[in-house]
């Protein structure tokens, strides 16, 4: 059984949608439970009786913009229930911890709580991103470390293969490092030498650099740089999509003839556009490098969203990504 802790208060929408999701995670996954962590007479309207959820009371949560978060958070904060739910991880009573929460604070309290993996030295946010390829593939590091080092880098690109190969089935994922141009020597001090490293590792099928327009069509499956750029494209990748979607929708009421061609001839492709663009389909992203799974979920997350960082966790979980991941950074000098 996969035990999973749910920081039930973190997100814009929670408790609600994220009990919602919880519970649904619960019916589609039989060998799972969870003990979610929040203001129970907040919670109380949502919940139900199931023999595989559990509830622990924590009488605060952290505010989505909360920005003053450092070492006194895990002191005077112990009680909100991000805190909680990582401690209960911590002492080994759950295997990983799912929370919508602010961003600064889940990283800032997995870092010292939960603890990086010793065969890495840095952590780092590693969404999953759309790809025209229809591909399973995953961004990263975007917005952990600004200040990365190429080892930093490689070590990423190392966590993100065994991810693709354990969980998602795929055979040989390649790595492409974002850079202003293909050829070798091409940008900053960080790109060149991070491509040499790439270029020399066994264990890593490294694609070569990529330009960001390439970024939805290319082959790789991990796309990796330091976290201020590759921040940068995520959210401009985000920021296109509802621009395309809202675009898509314009012209399809611009006029009667289009609107009857969209229910009647195009409803299906419409359906798998938005799916194929749409966050909620991945669920959250991964914090890498962790001793524990950590996975963080879209601050907007609704209920379908939230299910699926909820499964997102439970296959790092079951396919025992983190031995595998210090099995392969172990011998990464081989």
């Amino acid at each position: 059984m996969i035990h999973l802790a749910i920081d039930a208060m973190g997100g814009d929408l929670a408790p609600k949608e994220i009990i919602l999701g919880s519970l649904d995670a619960l019916k589609a996954y039989p060998n799972l439970k969870l003990t979610l962590f929040g203001d129970l007479e907040l919670m109380k309207p949502y919940l139900v009786t199931h023999e595989r959820l559990y509830t622990v009371h924590a009488p605060k949560f952290f505010d989505m913009g909360v920005k003053d978060i450092g070492r006194n958070t895990l002191r005077n904060d112990k009680d909100t229930s991000m805190i909680m739910a990582m401690n209960f991880v911590k002492e080994g009573h759950a295997d990983g911890i799912v929370s919508a929460g602010p961003t600064q604070a889940l990283i800032f309290s997995s870092f010292f709580l939960i603890r990086p993996m010793k065969e890495m030295s840095r952590v780092a946010i590693a969404p999953m991103i759309p790809s025209v390829q229809g591909k399973p593939t995953i961004l990263l590091d975007a917005g952990g470390n600004i200040d990365a080092k190429p080892e930093h880098l490689v070590d990423f690109a190392v966590f993100s293969t065994v991810v693709l190969k354990e969980v998602y089935g795929q055979v040989n994922p390649s790595v492409g490092l974002i850079n202003i141009g293909t050829e070798k020597g091409k940008g900053r001090e960080i790109d060149v030498e991070t491509f040499n490293l790439l270029s020399e590792h066994k264990g890593i099928n490294f694609y070569g650099n990529l330009e960001p327009k390439e970024i939805l069509t290319s082959d790789a499956q991990i796309l990796l740089s330091d976290g201020f750029t590759a921040n940068i494209v995520m959210k401009t990748m985000e920021g296109t999509a509802k621009a395309m979607g809202t675009i898509l929708k314009r012209e399809i009421k611009s006029s009667l003839i289009s609107k009857l061609a969209a229910v009647l001839f195009m409803k299906k492709q419409l359906k798998n556009f938005k799916k194929a663009m749409s966050a909620d389909e991945v669920g959250g992203a991964l914090i890498a490098g962790l001793e524990h799974v950590v996975v963080k979920a879209h601050g907007s997350s609704e209920r379908y969203a939230f299910m699926n960082a909820i499964r997102q966790a439970k296959q790092m979980v079951e396919f025992d990504v983190i031995n595998k991941v210090k099995k392969a950074l172990g011998s990464k000098n081989e």
